[in-house]
């Protein structure tokens, strides 16, 4: 949106001017200002004005009356022509040296440098455990190598154990058949006889 012809803009904002007329407001202290809201370089020394937020020039810098100049709320040639009454040509106490402002700048960048977005680590899924049911289910069912024809599972122990139980009756028949003094060293004799202990009369 343009404006029109008529229509005041807001005035370039220079950074000397004639003007002896001084704002009756308390001087603005530099100290209370945080060290990116100012700039003491002789060449460019200005800082953000507390009413009207915006950056205005310091005449006077290496005198003993420095102050803001008279300036416009808006940006210079774009927006109208609202000139900051609370501002302008107020007394700027200048109390922080060139060096000491550099360092707290300096010591400032140097403390947020370092922040970084932290990640967030999300922690890997843990399988839900098994209840009781489920694990018993898993062991009754077939293995891959079973056939897993539709045959019920006590039908199929039936047939494992048929094709074992040969080999688990000779097992036994030899085991029956150990030749005397093979008993192993060390062991107390096995008793033969049926042992009926009586009971102490008291």
């Amino acid at each position: 949106m343009t404006a029109s012809p008529l229509e005041r803009t807001a005035r370039p904002r220079r950074s000397r001017t004639r003007s002896r007329t001084v704002n009756n407001r308390p001087a603005l202290v530099i100290s209370t200002l945080k060290p990116h809201q100012y700039d003491l370089r002789p060449a460019c020394a200005s800082l953000i004005c507390p009413d009207c937020e915006t950056w205005v020039p310091i005449t006077g810098i290496q005198t003993k009356t420095p102050k803001l100049v008279p300036h416009d709320t808006g940006r210079a040639g774009k927006d109208a022509a609202d000139r900051c009454r609370l501002g302008s040509n107020r007394l700027v106490t200048v109390n922080v040296t060139v060096r000491k402002w550099q360092e707290r700048l300096e010591d400032g960048h140097a403390q947020t440098g370092h922040r970084r977005r932290t990640t967030v680590r999300r922690k890997p899924r843990v399988a839900v455990a098994l209840a009781a049911s489920q694990i018993a289910a898993q062991k009754q069912a077939p293995v891959a190598d079973e056939p897993g024809d539709g045959r019920p599972m006590w039908l199929l122990r039936e047939m494992k154990w048929a094709s074992t139980a040969s080999a688990v009756r000779d097992a036994d028949t030899r085991r029956a058949q150990l030749p005397d003094g093979a008993a192993p060293l060390g062991a107390p004799p096995v008793p033969l006889k049926t042992l009926h202990p009586e009971r102490r009369v008291s």
